[in-house]
């Protein structure tokens, strides 16, 4: 027998099984793999182990007691999720954002998510409707979807088994591609960019690279079942790759204090998500804001009109002076 077919004939066995299942009975299941002398089916049997493991798959080994006998289980309880309990109005949003992500053409784990969306589909009950997408701020050229799609599935795979790449950067700083060896600790898309964030071996820290920008990619394909390295405990995403203009890490961070009134006090918290929002006076509310880039903030509230105020500190209230009085003097 294959070990590929071994290895889900292993799965099925011991996901039915309701009582452990002892390494007699897994030999009398497997008489032609698990065969032969003690040790060379022991030796076998660990290898199997150890790969339904690093699957995800929580095998365990009980010892009996009155109540059962000693064998190996499957722990459901770590390897079945709870029920998401979601209402179908929930679903259906999910469903609209997991196909909107599918239909953009660049998108990783595609076959994992459009397994996911016929299932949703299915318990849905309904027929759910399909939207379109595009991507924004003009990342990806005409054409370029399926190349992007295809460094997108690398990565993926990349920073699902810990495997290093070798990647060849267009950066907008320089004129000319740049060599880099990365770790790729992990992927996020925002507001229509792919954005690679690992450790770069040519700079010696953690960086961020635009997918779009990459020109070429290899993943490295040695000992492919042995990680290259191991993404720190406290790593997070969101602290290296922004959500909005102001969270870029351009300068040191300082706190702005915001005024918005009218219409814009009502949006406050959707305005500007994370923000400290107190009432001022009726109809007003202020908010305090960690900003690593002034003008990102500045030309978010110029866009918002008069009812958003700069309030503080000086340097906001400067900068925001100095760019309106430029776009002002360009229209007259």
């Amino acid at each position: 027998m294959e070990r590929t077919e071994r290895i889900l004939d292993l799965v099925a066995l011991l996901l039915d099984a309701r009582e452990p299942i002892s390494w007699a009975e897994l030999r009398e299941h497997f008489p032609s793999d698990y065969g032969g002398s003690d040790d060379a089916a022991e030796r076998k049997f660990e290898r199997d182990k150890a790969e339904l493991v690093e699957l995800g798959f929580p095998l365990t080994y009980v010892q009996g007691d009155d109540d059962r006998r000693d064998g190996y289980i499957v722990d459901r309880d770590a390897y079945y999720l709870p029920e998401a309990d979601l209402t179908k109005e929930e679903l259906a949003v999910l469903y609209a954002a997991g196909s909107a992500a599918l239909a953009s053409g660049a998108f990783p784990g595609r076959d994992d998510l459009a397994h996911a969306l016929r299932k949703i589909g299915f318990f849905a009950g309904e027929s759910l409707p399909t939207p379109r997408v595009r991507m924004e701020l003009g990342a990806v050229q005409e054409g370029e979807e399926k190349e992007l799609s295809a460094r997108l599935e690398q990565l993926w795979d990349a920073c699902a088994s810990r495997k290093w790449v070798d990647i060849t950067y267009a950066s907008p700083k320089s004129p000319s591609t740049t060599q880099r060896k990365v770790d790729p600790y992990g992927l996020a898309l925002r507001r229509g960019v792919w954005t690679l964030v690992g450790h770069c071996h040519l700079r010696g820290g953690l960086r961020t690279f635009h997918v779009h920008r990459v020109r070429e990619l290899k993943v490295n394909t040695a000992r492919p079942r042995t990680p290259d390295f191991q993404v720190p405990e406290d790593f997070s995403l969101d602290a290296h790759v922004a959500y909005f203009p102001w969270q870029h890490r351009f300068h040191e961070p300082m706190e702005v204090v915001l005024r918005l009134s009218g219409a814009l006090a009502s949006r406050a918290a959707s305005l500007l998500p994370g923000a400290t929002l107190e009432p001022a006076e009726e109809g007003v509310v202020r908010a305090r804001m960690r900003v690593t880039f002034l003008d990102g903030l500045v030309r978010f509230c110029l866009q918002l009109g008069p009812d958003c105020r700069v309030e503080g500190p000086e340097r906001a209230q400067a900068r925001l002076t100095e760019m309106a009085t430029r776009i002002l003097e360009r229209h007259v």
